[in-house]
């Protein structure tokens, strides 16, 4: 027979990992996409490639964001097994509707909305961390991405026009080429195990630390306790890549603008830098995928110009979906946690 406290923490950790599955889908599937369309590695490789570097990312770098999404927000001691479930699941029904749309949408920005929800409804919203450090963040590294991908397409780029020009079916040609590409997408997988693991680690392991009655200013058990659902956490982005990773790829890249394989590993390496970088020093939740497009916009102004790249129909589905979106998360969990309250079920 299963523990009671099983039975309690099954729900919200398989909340977890459909929103983990989701978050594979949304963010993920960019990392491989040079090396699985240089067929330089095998598609039966890449979940496990992938699922070992993301791990990695998340427990080496990923420490600070966790911290920031399991108490930075909403105070830990609010996030019981109720909210910790209406959270995971408004930014999963957010994600999985970008999802289908094929738009990749900011796990993170979701998130820290499902987070605002309740914290609003409970009136113990951390507005310092939001307002002065998180949305500032949002705001200016998406346009530092574009601008350093903007520079490279339009002085650098061409010096090297021969080396950029190699399509995607001669990589494997190229030993050298190969292996920068390889290292390329375990090193975004990395990037995005510091920063996205702890969207959904963050707030189930604030959740576990309520049901065990542990102190939550005891940041060593936290940890402890994020890495154990990290590893059922993370496994899941590879799903989720497998699921829904090629439409959001074609949307992204060839939806916006034709990309070599060469330039979207330099896409990927500058945006996964910048990514790790807010991980490790700020422990900001950002939109791996945001930072991407924005790069890959850069790209396309420099080949077609401003004109088209702004009255694009992607382009412009894309600000659609990442308005929409995490206001949607917000609301979505503000009404569940009234809902919740209503029901007598809040503080289960």
């Amino acid at each position: 027979m299963l523990s009671p406290l099983f039975n309690i923490l099954l729900i919200p950790f398989l909340v977890g990992m459909f929103l983990a599955i989701n978050m594979g889908g949304s963010g993920t599937a960019p990392s491989f996409s040079v090396a699985y369309g240089s067929n330089i590695i095998r598609r039966f490789a890449i979940p496990g490639l992938f699922g070992i570097f993301v791990f990695l990312g998340a427990i080496i770098a990923g420490k600070k964001v966790a911290l920031t999404m399991g108490k930075g927000i909403l105070p830990p001691d609010n996030i019981t097994l109720t909210i910790a479930t209406i959270i995971l699941i408004s930014v999963a029904i957010s994600l999985l509707i970008a999802n289908l749309l094929g738009v990749p949408q900011s796990t993170s920005q979701s998130t820290v909305f499902a987070l605002c929800g309740p914290a609003i409804y409970f009136n113990d919203l951390n507005t310092q961390k939001l307002l002065y450090e998180i949305i500032p963040t949002w705001c200016i590294l998406p346009f530092i991405a574009f601008a350093l991908v903007f520079i490279i397409s339009k002085y650098i780029e061409p010096l090297f026009k021969k080396m950029i020009s190699v399509r995607f079916g001669d990589i494997s040609n190229h030993p050298v080429l190969r292996m920068v590409v390889i290292i390329s997408s375990c090193y975004v997988a990395f990037a995005i195990g510091s920063n996205n693991v702890g969207n959904a680690a963050g707030p189930i392991a604030s959740m576990v630390i309520n049901e065990l009655n542990i102190d939550p200013s005891q940041d060593d058990k936290f940890i402890l306790i994020m890495i154990l659902s990290t590893l059922i956490i993370a496994p899941c982005f590879a799903i989720g890549s497998s699921i829904f990773g090629r439409k959001i790829v074609e949307n992204t890249g060839k939806g916006i603008v034709d990309i070599s394989p060469i330039e979207a590993t330099i896409i990927s390496f500058i945006t996964a830098s910048l990514l790790l970088t807010v991980s490790i020093t700020k422990g900001i939740p950002t939109s791996l995928v945001q930072l991407n497009t924005m790069a890959i916009i850069a790209l396309g102004i420099t080949k077609m110009g401003w004109k088209k790249i702004i009255v694009d129909r992607t382009v412009r589905k894309f600000w659609i979906v990442w308005l929409v979106a995490p206001l949607f998360s917000l609301t979505l969990s503000f009404l569940l946690t009234v809902l919740a309250n209503n029901m007598g079920f809040l503080y289960y």
